[in-house]
């Protein structure tokens, strides 16, 4: 019986295991932890500053951000919200999609999910890796998104990298450049670690967005979890109450 409980209490557990990551060096790892209010509060000011000038997160409102962040309105409407003056409204961008697609030749897309699709550490890596291309519109290209249409928007914080290359051989035997490592040409307003903290804030921020509940989901989960782990304990007991007269 001990052994049909602990395989019950696995089963029950193995959802909330984290998947594999992947092991690629060049892959930054996102600290991310939503129950940290001020890293939420300084991702949503870096979000509202820098990325909602094309991107919309158009299925999170202001007051919703407000009340989980702990933001009191009054400064929620002074400092993060530019575009409108009602707080149940969404955060939608004044920008069309036509003039987007005409400015950056696609259209920017509403951000209100990206972590849930892209993934923590991938938009960490995003944000992480703009170097220069003289050869791109915007002059930059991104290791995690090669050819990208965006500007790095954040670069008067981490300032301008330059990509050093190294030469590989192919399986052909042929010889190829790659680039190796990114190594910082420009300085910015911010060090390494103070960038890094900034983005690590932005990206804990998105993932907030990206479901607001998911608080409240785990909490309800953990005690529904415990609430079936009693049930499972009294139903043995149950059971053998019921079954004693015939074994």
């Amino acid at each position: 019986m001990e052994r049909i409980i602990f395989l019950f209490v696995i089963a029950l557990l193995w959802p909330l295991t984290g998947s594999a990551t992947s092991s690629d060096p060049s892959v930054y790892k996102a600290d991310v932890d939503i129950t940290d209010k001020a890293s939420l509060q300084r991702g949503a000011r870096i979000f509202v500053n820098y990325c909602m000038g094309c991107h919309s997160a158009s299925y999170m409102r202001y007051n919703r951000m407000g009340d989980d962040l702990g933001i009191e309105e009054s400064i929620l409407q002074s400092n993060l919200m530019f575009g409108t003056e009602k707080s149940g409204d969404t955060m939608t961008i004044a920008m069309q999609k036509e003039d987007a697609e005409k400015f950056f030749g696609i259209a920017a897309p509403d951000l209100s999910v990206i972590a849930r699709s892209r993934g923590a550490d991938w938009l960490f890596t995003y944000f992480m890796t703009f170097y220069r291309d003289d050869s791109r519109p915007f002059g930059v290209n991104n290791l995690a998104f090669k050819d990208v249409a965006m500007p790095h928007v954040l670069w008067e914080l981490q300032g301008i990298q330059k990509p050093v290359f190294k030469i590989i051989e192919r399986e052909d035997g042929t010889q190829q450049e790659v680039i190796d490592h990114l190594e910082l040409e420009t300085p910015g307003l911010l060090d390494s670690d103070g960038y890094q903290n900034t983005v690590n804030d932005l990206v804990n921020f998105l993932v907030y967005v990206g479901e607001p509940a998911q608080i409240q989901r785990r909490n309800v989960g953990v005690i529904v979890i415990l609430y079936l782990l009693v049930l499972l304990v009294i139903v043995y007991l149950l059971k053998k109450e019921y079954w004693k007269d015939i074994h």
